[in-house]
Order: C-alpha cells, then sequence, then structure tokens
C-alpha cells in the first residue's frame, strides 16, 4: 500500500487541540475517523470551516483528516480551522500566509477559562459576601 503525502500542522482554541492532516485531492474529509457533517452537524454550513480553502482559492483542491482532543464543539471547531489554515501556510508560504494572517486565522487565539481564585466562593471573579452587621 502506497503511503499518501501530506502536509502536518497543529491547530489550538482553549483546551482544544487539532492535530490536522492535508492532502491534496479530492476526498472525504474526515474528524477522529467520522465524516466533517456529521461531527459538526449544522456547524459547518453556518460557520467558517471552508473559509481558509476560500481565501487561498484551494476549494475542492485539498482535503483533510484530523484528530481532535478536548473543549466543546464550537472551541473544537475553531482548533481545526486554526490547524488547517497553519496547514495550508506551509504549502504555499509567500502566497497564501499573508492572506491567511490578514483574515486572522494564523494567529492562536490565546483566551483561555480564568481558574478560580483561593476565598472567592467557588468562582474565578466573585467575591465573597460580606456581613451585613
Amino acid at each position: 500500500m502506497e503511503k499518501k503525502k501530506f502536509i502536518y500542522s497543529v491547530g489550538k482554541r482553549k483546551t482544544a487541540s487539532a492535530r490536522v492532516r492535508l492532502y491534496k485531492g479530492h476526498d472525504n474529509s474526515l474528524v477522529n475517523s467520522i465524516p466533517v457533517e456529521k461531527y459538526f452537524p449544522g456547524l459547518v454550513e453556518k460557520i467558517k470551516l471552508a473559509k481558509p480553502f476560500e481565501i487561498t482559492g484551494n476549494s475542492g483542491k485539498y482535503f483533510f483528516t484530523a484528530r481532535i482532543e478536548g473543549g466543546g464543539k464550537n472551541t473544537q471547531l475553531e482548533a481545526l480551522i486554526h490547524g488547517i489554515s497553519k496547514a495550508l501556510a506551509k504549502t504555499n508560504k509567500e502566497k497564501f500566509h499573508p492572506a491567511l494572517r490578514k483574515a486572522g486565522l494564523l494567529t492562536r487565539d490565546a483566551r483561555v477559562r480564568q481558574r478560580r481564585m483561593v476565598g472567592t466562593g467557588g468562582k474565578a471573579r466573585r467575591e465573597k459576601q460580606s456581613p451585613k452587621r
């Protein structure tokens, strides 16, 4: 069996991590061995999964397989988009990188959930109630 050539990249968002393999050609894109449409039902149509391919003008020229862990569905989708964008930037750096950077798809969104603080009654920003008298 012939091994297929692919471009590997990792996309991250909050606690979700997506390991993406980008292949040249025409095939079904898979996420955790499930077709993308079934893994992200409803999200694929309304949200920006095709955005990196549209910006670079590569709609239908590439497909991917991805392994995603952690986070919720929306966060996993954003991690996947980040990984696809990084892989596309590797294919043709001087052409695709500036366009993807301008669209904000190569930037790792570093915002994560704030940890709870000691003495705040179980929440991150809450203050303990003081007695009234």
